[in-house]
């Protein structure tokens, strides 16, 4: 089901409500002190269908100055608005504060409205060239207008052919991952939490399991139903207005300002670097002030770069990515400071001298759209599905820009890879120098000499160095090691198993050739011996030897039959056995026979 989201903004008592209730038959206003004194106080919601069929719903927020932060949570998640200001009494204070929302938000859709036309005839060309010129540097600039009277139904069908038009030209809504900022929160009887708020990305549906992220952090949820405009659904997707109905959280857990998401999907982040779009330029000194996101306000503080890029510390994480727009508001005023856009949700930790003025013209240079070759250079490593949830890449299995290496997961600065692959190979060269009998550098050793980020990683720089692994160690193709001053010691008992195959030396024969297990490890990984089992030490041409003897014997065969057949003892026999059954060579029957596999 999709439906369009459209807000109001204007002065108090402009007749943004009394429009709202003209076009839609709904009395927005939800609470009696509200109607009582013909006051917004809080955001309102009603809706309708334009003579398209379009379904649009409204969100109304209130106008006075005493109420700027719920207006701020109307406006923030809706894509089109409709910018009211009354014929009799043009523009006005709360008029530049809503504009001034308006270009902060980067809003760029939507009607101007000239309302109560009834009360001051023939005004509407000369208020309407006054609303132009202070909309002039805003993305409303160019936005259709219409002369209406609510009271008399005049100018309404003008209105909803206007709206319709507007609508009709706005891009298609954000798919993917999912986040709903919660703009109100309460219980119904019978069903529980019921949250609503502007769908602004994803598609949502009963029974999905998400995410709540609050001042309390992260808990997850599931979906039990869904309204869209007092309708049940199944499926809903952005810009509707929607009431989701949650399993796994009391109502009195969730607060405007909280979000749902797609769980794993957002980064959630307390630290921002962001470029300044409207308002004065930034202050010279560290300051604080709230931070609008969504339906959600955020004490902060601001610490500035220069006169258009800063680093907001909040106090509280948000779901914010590249590209989001914030709010910036003066806590101890009641007007908007000015806008700024999200370049870097993930930004930097600023420590040595000279950081600050780095960063400084590394943003002045950034592009709004961020640089996803410059994020992998300043991290040397990052998995792809990290800077797909930054915002950075429109999905996490996009190709890679020159200058970046895709290695599994993971996107690496190809100078970086090249390092890790020229110290990994001299790593080995030297081990190999320093000590032929060894076995070659373990994975772990590779891992930490490297600083990895992870031991995925490990594989893909051993085959870009061009060098092998075997038995969880790494190694040159070329060595297969040597065994130095120990030399004469396996060519002693080499020539002592050629005489005698299958009469292994004992643990004091061994010790006193000095061949311990370090030693028969290298002469087994340079092909001079084999080890089988606990302490057996043949050559490698003893399992080939023993079945020429073990065919020879009326099948199937005892282990003793076995013993005699090679003239060795259990202590041998057994390991060679068993070293036979797995290569499939000898077939074990029961406990006690075995036969020769055909």
């Amino acid at each position: 089901m999709s439906v369009h989201v459209v807000a109001t903004a204007g002065h108090v008592d402009h007749g943004k409500s009394t429009l709202v209730r003209a076009l839609t038959g709904m009395e927005p206003d939800r609470w009696e002190e509200e109607r009582r004194r013909g006051l917004t106080i809080d955001l309102g919601y009603a809706w309708t269908t334009l003579p398209s069929g379009r379904d649009v719903a409204f969100v109304d927020v209130p106008g006075h100055e005493r109420f700027l932060g719920n207006m701020l949570a109307g406006l923030g998640p809706a894509p089109v608005v409709c910018f009211v200001v009354a014929v009799d009494e043009g523009w006005q204070a709360q008029s530049a504060d809503h504009r001034d929302a308006v270009a902060a938000l980067g809003i760029e859709r939507g009607v101007v409205v000239l309302t109560r036309a009834d009360r001051a005839p023939g005004r509407a060309e000369e208020v309407l060239a006054q609303v132009r010129a202070e909309l002039a540097g805003t993305g409303l600039r160019d936005a259709p207008a219409v002369t209406v009277s609510a009271l008399e139904g005049t100018g309404l069908d003008e209105l909803r052919a206007a709206l319709d038009d507007v609508l009709a030209r706005a891009p298609a809504p954000a798919g993917g991952r999912l986040r709903l900022w919660v703009d109100r929160s309460f219980t119904i009887t019978g069903s529980g939490t019921v949250v609503t708020g502007t769908l602004t990305a994803g598609t949502l549906r009963q029974d999905d399991r998400l995410e709540l992220l609050g001042s309390g952090g992260a808990r997850p949820v599931a979906v039990r139903g869904l309204h869209s405009r007092n309708r049940p659904a199944t499926s809903l997707e952005p810009h509707a207005r929607v009431a989701v109905n949650l399993r796994g959280v009391p109502a009195d857990d969730v607060h405007r300002g909280d979000a749902l998401v797609t769980p794993g999907a957002w980064p959630v982040t307390d630290v921002l670097d962001v470029r300044r779009t409207t308002g004065s330029a930034f202050p010279l000194v560290a300051e604080h002030l709230v931070v609008h996101a969504g339906t959600a306000a955020v004490p902060a503080r601001l610490s500035p770069f220069d006169d258009d890029h800063a680093r907001l510390a909040l106090d509280r994480p948000l779901p914010l990515v590249l590209g989001d727009r914030v709010v910036l508001r003066d806590p101890g005023s009641r007007s908007v400071l000015g806008g700024a856009l999200v370049l870097d949700a993930d930004p930097p930790a600023l420590r040595r001298r000279g950081d600050r003025a780095r960063r400084a013209a590394r943003l002045a240079g950034l592009d709004a759209g961020g640089d996803v070759r410059a994020e992998v250079a300043r991290r040397g490593a990052v998995p792809a599905e990290r800077l797909h949830r930054l915002g950075l890449l429109p999905a996490a299995d996009a190709a890679a820009p020159a200058g970046v290496r895709a290695v599994g997961g993971w996107w690496v600065h190809a100078p970086v890879l090249d390092d890790w692959q020229e110290r990994l190979r001299t790593a080995v060269e030297e081990l190999h120098a320093r000590d032929p009998l060894a076995a070659g550098l373990s994975r772990g050793a590779a891992r930490d000499l490297l600083a990895l980020p992870d031991a995925a990683l490990v594989d893909p720089v051993v085959r870009g160095a061009g060098l092998a692994q075997e038995g969880g160690h790494i190694r040159s193709p070329q060595h297969r090691g040597g065994l130095g001053a120990h030399e004469p010691a396996v060519r002693r008992l080499e020539h002592r198993l050629a005489a005698e195959p299958f009469r292994a030396p004992e643990a004091e024969d061994l010790t006193a050739l000095r061949l311990g297990v370090r030693e028969l490890a290298a002469a087994e990984r340079v092909g001079r011996l084999l080890r089988i089992g606990e302490g057996v030490v043949l050559l490698p041409t003893a399992p080939a030897l023993a079945m020429r003897e073990l065919a020879r014997l009326p099948q199937p065969f005892t282990t003793s039959q076995a013993r005699q057949a090679l003239g060795t003892t259990r202590r041998v026999a057994i390991p060679l056995l068993e070293h036979l059954d797995a290569r499939g060579w000898t077939r074990r029957l029961d406990a006690g026979h075995r036969t020769v596999a055909r």
